[in-house]
């Protein structure tokens, strides 16, 4: 059996109000120097053929994640012992390959960014340990979803082809805005990965994976987050408006497509629309999206990015705490 894994997040050093180009390439090089203790590969680190760990659809582990709202719906709850896991099994593959999907097109949008480093830079090391990671995080999701012996679909044909014609040239001129689609993407399914492993429960294969990839995609948040908080306050203040306006817009599309079932998902699995209404709109849906966007809620009020009108976009979005929400910076 391979070793256990700590999940940690690395320590962030940042300003006031300003993270200076030296603290950010401290960070950088920090992150880097991790990607090398600390990483792991997709056919060596996951016991994929040992004992127990067969992905069968019959296996009494296979249960929707507790903080899944199809778990609470009174439909899914009166199914037999059987449909609930064949449904739970589905649902879980159908989240890893709407994860790779998402990391290929991050993958695509860093290295593009590479492409236009200067020598020196520190990102430029930093970003190939997080492809080369990133890559080993899809190919231990689609060979989960090769193994489930279910056909999944991940991203809506639509979503893909508007994130490959809009968000990855959006990376050339406008990173900022690159970097928050790619926490939209890596927060909310990191909050549930980590909530459904506090349960100690589930297929012991899929809690490998989320170990493994909880422990790497820390790394990678943390590249995000200091980047924005390196780019962001040397915006001017037309810039940092807009911003301000298409980041609570884009986490309201990504949020959902992370944390939702898909159209698709409902009709492969015989679930009426009543049903899927009902799911995205209880109170445990809500509750989901409000704590699955909480950090890079965080993120915008730190850099500046909560004002009037953005933050009636989070709300509209039901992205919101009332306890401290929208303090603006």
């Amino acid at each position: 059996m391979t070793a256990e894994i700590t999940v940690e997040l690395p320590t962030e050093t940042v300003g006031e109000n300003m993270l200076s180009k030296e603290n950010y390439d401290l960070i950088v090089n920090r992150l880097s120097k991790q990607s090398v203790d600390k990483h792991f590969e997709a056919y060596i680190d996951v016991p994929w053929d040992e004992e127990g760990m067969e992905i069968d659809v019959n296996d009494e582990r296979l249960e929707c994640w507790k903080i899944d709202p199809v778990r609470y719906s009174k439909w899914y709850q009166n199914q037999t012992v059987e449909v609930r896991r064949r449904i739970a099994l589905a649902r879980i593959a159908s989240i890893m390959r709407t994860g790779w999907e998402f990391e290929n097109l991050l993958q695509r949008g860093l290295l593009a960014h590479a492409f236009r480093l200067p020598n020196q830079s520190s990102e430029f090391r930093y970003i190939h340990h997080e492809v080369i990671e990133e890559s080993h995080h899809s190919m231990m999701f689609q060979e989960f979803v090769n193994r489930s012996n279910i056909d999944v679909a991940g991203m809506p044909k639509y979503l893909k082809w508007l994130a490959e014609k809009v968000v990855l040239p959006i990376q050339g001129f406008a990173p900022q805005l690159f970097f928050f689609f790619v926490l939209g993407g890596e927060d909310p399914i990191d909050y549930m990965q980590r909530q459904q492993l506090k349960e100690n429960a589930g297929h012991p294969i899929v809690n490998r994976i989320m170990k493994i990839h909880v422990t790497e995609e820390a790394r990678h948040i943390s590249f995000a987050r200091n980047s924005l908080r390196h780019d962001v306050p040397r915006m001017n203040k037309v810039e940092k408006f807009v911003l301000s306006i298409l980041v609570p817009i884009l986490m309201a599309i990504m949020v959902r497509l992370m944390v939702f079932p898909s159209f698709k998902f409902i009709r492969d699995n015989k679930i009426p629309f009543s049903v899927y209404r009902e799911i995205i709109r209880s109170d445990e849906a809500n509750d989901l999206i409000r704590d699955a966007t909480a950090k890079p809620r965080k993120l915008a009020r730190e850099l500046g990015l909560m004002n009037k009108a953005s933050e009636g976009l989070w709300k509209l979005g039901k992205m919101y705490d009332k306890k401290d929400d929208f303090k603006r910076v």
